[in-house]
């Protein structure tokens, strides 16, 4: 006799799965880690809204830094890193009333 009862079969189902394992969490690869880390560093020195050429001089210390922390960067990677960081280093566009009485 075949039991049709759903209750039987879910428990049924997870006896099955419950020896399964979970997949752990991706470790971080090296650029995303040199990419968070940067982007602390810029969050925590204040390079948001700083002059042009204080944020260059501290792109070149704090890149050349970036290297020397994670060798396995390569120059691609490096340079990537920086994109990033000079982007994220912008400050916010202001909206202009044009700007946001076209939003509105």
């Amino acid at each position: 006799m075949l039991d049709n009862n759903p209750i039987t079969h879910y428990m049924a189902k997870q006896q099955r799965h419950s020896g399964r394992r979970h997949a752990a969490p991706a470790e971080p690869s090296p650029f995303e880690q040199a990419r968070d880390e940067l982007f602390q560093h810029i969050m925590r020195c204040g390079v948001v809204g700083a002059e042009p050429e204080h944020v260059d001089e501290w792109f070149g210390e704090t890149i050349k830094y970036m290297t020397e922390r994670f060798p396995e960067l390569s120059e691609q990677q490096i340079g990537e890193l920086k994109t990033l960081g000079l982007r994220f280093a912008q400050p916010p566009k202001a909206r202009t009333e044009a700007n946001a009485a076209s939003a509105a």
